[in-house]
């Protein structure tokens, strides 16, 4: 008969419902079950209330039938299930179903009088089939004194329980791990304030540093828009993209916390918790500029590999690519802007009360797993694949086709160029995605060592059989932040050569300054095809082409690129003559007024009229191209855009050395 009305706190009295794993007598303090049998109870109790005024707010609706003893036994049963009677740690006496039906049956016409319905967790049919009274003798001789220090642990673990402090109302849709209305402590569950106080500085200068880098690429952009063309015009947006990153985590160092935890409400018995959902609107603000940014910068990236990988495989010239740029803009805004307005429809922004912005992952494992991760790491497959197969293919021009010395040592100057840029963007990246991986491995040892710190505190469960405790090292933080805002400043490493210092300089003076086609555009032009080149005869000269150019040419796919802007003052005094010699080059003026051949800046030569003239020695080989026969209109560039180029055909060898002879002399 005993071990039917004593029954092991393995019972549940429902299965979706946890109960408490650490607990102790106490003495009753609810006003309806003073003068019992007993004096002591434990929490949490039956109907998993964690402690008494928890109980108490519940059994507020059965007061009415209480007071006019709509039935004898109601009080007694109802302070079995909200203060049971404490025995033997680990066992808990259950009150019989007789006692539940009577209490049930003599007060069901009452209650309906009043409006309250019997409670499911209450449903007699949980109870033992018994006929005796609560508490039975048993029970009272195992009881204990109440004591602050008589706890024992039961053998069970019974999850989080959310704190009354951290609790919110049930309307704003918060989770903390895994429990509704419920959210995270702000600003941190890990740092104490000294801590945040150092990660929130450090990220403010980071943040700064970023917003100047990214700034001057942009504004170096405004200088000159004609500088920048495809296939690198997308460093110029990815920059943009990180000058908002950097402004939003600058806006959050100034706002501290304000923005992404809520208020304190000591009226309502509440701490301040981790902000989340659309609710706060400088919050949703935040969250939709940075994320947006965020994988728009990461897009923009993949996408300056596309243009990369084009420019160099099949080689398409500066046109044919830029024809594509809306459908690059479409793809590089669109698809964050899907992910934003998705993560708003599902309610997943979360508030980082550490760096004072807005994100998404910071709590929830699956929103990270599935909007954070996954997003970076197809970006990084895909552009680290294409950057490969460019450089592969850039490798092979230099190797497999003639070039001159001083082509080639561009060429490998500008895979030089931009494998370093690749790898001061990826490092970076991939270290954010390790440390975002760090924490979705991590994340529920740092809950639980936090719910085993703080369960006394907040009068919650405490874990059962804690085998790892860990907690994030400040670390580990700081390299997330720090590469989450320096992987927008390799921008600066593209833009930043002597030619930028005098625009800069120029713009700053009140003059506007138009420079030559970059270096590596004018490398791959002056190379041949590369049939040509494995066709030809072993005497024959090669002949050099200028394609891709040619904003009307019928030719899309060009061989030319525009892959890197180098100054033309970076090459060094002595290829002057080599300039004025086999491979100097003859440039119409835009108002067709001369011809200009420039000489690095230690001399000009002007020849009047729109043709070279046939006396010249520079002109003495019979097949020499005239210019405006052979540069389609779309070439024509400005005296100071290209460095000159004469395009000559020799007809045999004895003619190229005279002319060569010749121009030496000149």
């Amino acid at each position: 008969v005993e071990e039917k009305h004593i029954i092991f706190f393995f019972w549940k009295i429902n299965s979706s419902i946890e109960s408490h794993s650490e607990f102790s007598c106490e003495p009753i303090r609810l006003r309806m079950c003073q003068d019992l049998p007993y004096n002591t109870t434990f929490m949490p109790n039956l109907l998993n209330h964690y402690d008494q005024q928890t109980a108490a707010l519940a059994m507020e609706p059965f007061h009415p039938m209480v007071n006019l003893v709509c039935s004898t036994d109601l009080r007694m049963f109802l302070c079995a299930l909200y203060a049971p009677v404490c025995t033997v740690y680990g066992q808990v006496s259950m009150p019989c179903r007789s006692l539940c039906q009577r209490a049930k049956d003599e007060c069901h016409k009452l209650m309906e009088i009043f409006g309250v319905a019997w409670p499911d967790d209450m449903d007699c049919s949980r109870f033992p089939d018994c006929d005796e009274p609560y508490p039975r003798p048993e029970d009272l001789l195992t009881g204990s004194e109440p004591t602050d220090q008589s706890s024992m642990t039961v053998q069970r673990e019974y999850g989080f329980w959310c704190p009354r402090e951290l609790k919110v109302d049930p309307d704003l849709g918060y989770a903390f791990m895994g429990r509704k209305d419920c959210s995270a402590p702000c600003p941190s569950m890990y740092f104490n304030h000294q801590e945040l106080t150092f990660i929130r500085y450090f990220i403010g200068v980071v943040s700064i540093v970023c917003l100047s880098a990214t700034l001057f690429t942009f504004l170096t952009f405004l200088i000159d828009v004609t500088r920048f063309r495809y296939p690198e015009r997308p460093i110029i947006f990815y920059a943009v993209c990180y000058v908002m990153v950097s402004l939003v985590f600058f806006l959050g160092f100034l706002l501290e916390d304000r923005v992404a935890c809520n208020a304190v409400s000591p009226s309502q018995f509440r701490a301040s918790t981790i902000t989340q959902g659309s609710h706060n609107k400088i919050c949703t603000l935040f969250f939709m500029v940075l994320y947006f940014f965020t994988m728009a910068g990461s897009v923009w990236w993949v996408i300056l590999t596309i243009t990369w990988f084009l420019a160099a495989v099949p080689k398409w010239g500066s046109e044919a690519i830029e024809k594509k740029a809306l459908l690059f803009h479409a793809v590089a805004w669109g698809l964050p802007g899907a992910l934003t307005v998705t993560l708003l429809a599902l309610n997943k922004i979360e508030g980082d009360g550490i760096s004072g912005v807005c994100f998404i992952g910071l709590y929830d494992i699956d929103a990270l797993r599935w909007f954070v991760l996954a997003p970076l790491c197809l970006n990084v497959a895909v552009g680290v694949a294409l950057l490969l197969v460019g450089i592969v293919a850039l490798n092979r021009v230099r190797m497999e086709i003639p070039l001159e010395k001083e082509n080639q040592t561009k060429l490998v100057k500008f895979m030089i160029r931009m494998g370093v840029f690749s790898v001061l963007y990826l490092v970076p990246l991939l270290t954010v995605i390790g440390c975002y991986l760090y924490e979705h491995t991590y994340r529920s040892i740092w809950e639980t060592t936090w719910m085993q710190e703080n369960c006394r505190r907040y009068h919650i469960p405490c874990p059962f059989k804690v085998e790892q405790t860990n907690r994030p090292a400040m670390v580990l933080f700081l390299i997330k932040y720090l590469m989450m805002l320096v992987v927008g400043i390799p921008s600066v490493f593209w833009v930043g050569s002597k030619k930028t210092c005098f625009e800069w300089a120029s713009f700053l003076h009140g003059r506007r300054r138009k420079d030559g086609v970059n270096e590596s555009r004018q490398v791959l032009q002056e190379q041949p095809d590369f049939a040509q080149s494995l066709l030809r005869e072993p005497n024959t000269p090669i002949i050099r082409k200028s394609r891709g150019t040619s904003t009307q040419g019928t030719s899309t796919h060009a061989s030319s690129t525009h892959l890197a802007v180098v100054d033309d003052l970076d090459e060094p005094a002595s290829s002057v003559h080599s300039k004025t010699s086999y491979h100097g080059s003859l440039r119409r003026t835009r108002d067709d007024r001369s011809d200009t051949m420039v000489y690095r800046g230690t001399e000009e030569r002007s020849f009047h009229g729109s043709m070279p003239r046939l006396d010249h020695p520079l002109s003495t080989h019979s097949s020499l191209h005239q210019i405006d026969s052979h540069s389609r209109p779309g070439s024509q560039r400005d005296v100071s855009e290209a460095p000159p180029t004469l395009i000559t055909h020799g007809t045999s060898a004895s003619n190229s050395q005279a002319a060569e002879n010749e121009a030496t002399s000149a």
